[in-house]
């Protein structure tokens, strides 16, 4: 009953969404201060370097469904020692579920959560959220080395709150990456995210 309830409400995520940007067009400038080292990070800045865009918040379902059993945190190594920079961003505002009060807070989630991203940004006033239009915990943006979108949307073709569903799954950002490390062009550049509603 929970999981059909879950996979129904992701469900009506997946019909209402839309795209603030159009994959293959230019990814939106942004800058934003990492929480971890208190060094602003920049897209204009990592150009030359393929860039992930994870949108989290620790309490939603389908954010745990990853975390919970350490698909993300592998996901997020595997890719940062292959030379990507993994930025994973929190959009909830004050008084709004995933929102933390202040970067020690941020801090000792991320240790918790044993994060493995490059960056973590607190983005409180949905700056950046807005910018991609970014609807879901978690919605994913690829960005290639130009600083073009060439991937947006849900981790994988799965969209429950079950762990046990990643390992069937496809998981798009991999394959985005893989395409843009063999230098061949990305087959799905957009999909209908799934999740938690980001809490704007």
């Amino acid at each position: 009953m929970l999981r059909s309830f879950s996979t129904f409400i992701a469900s009506a995520l997946f019909a209402t969404a839309s795209f603030a940007i159009t994959s293959g067009e230019a990814a939106p400038a942004f800058s934003g201060t990492d929480v971890t080292t208190g060094k602003t990070v920049a897209l204009a800045d990592l150009k030359g370097k393929t860039v992930v865009l994870e949108w989290n918040n620790f309490e939603c379902p389908f954010v745990k469904k990853f975390y919970s059993v350490g698909a993300m945190q592998e996901q997020q190594s595997t890719a940062v020692k292959d030379g990507v920079v993994w930025v994973t961003i929190n959009s909830s505002a004050a008084d709004k579920q995933g929102h933390f009060k202040d970067a020690a807070a941020a801090k000792a989630a991320i240790t918790e959560q044993k994060v493995k991203s490059s960056h973590y940004l607190l983005d409180h006033d949905g700056a950046i959220g807005k910018a991609y239009g970014a609807k879901t915990t978690p919605h994913m943006f690829v960005i290639d080395k130009d600083g073009k979108l060439v991937y947006q949307g849900a981790i994988d073709s799965k969209s429950s709150a079950d762990s046990t569903d990643i390992a069937s799954a496809t998981n798009y950002v991999s394959e985005a990456l893989k395409s843009l490390k063999s230098g061949t062009p990305v087959k799905t550049a957009t999909t209908q995210p799934y999740g938690c509603a980001v809490k704007y």
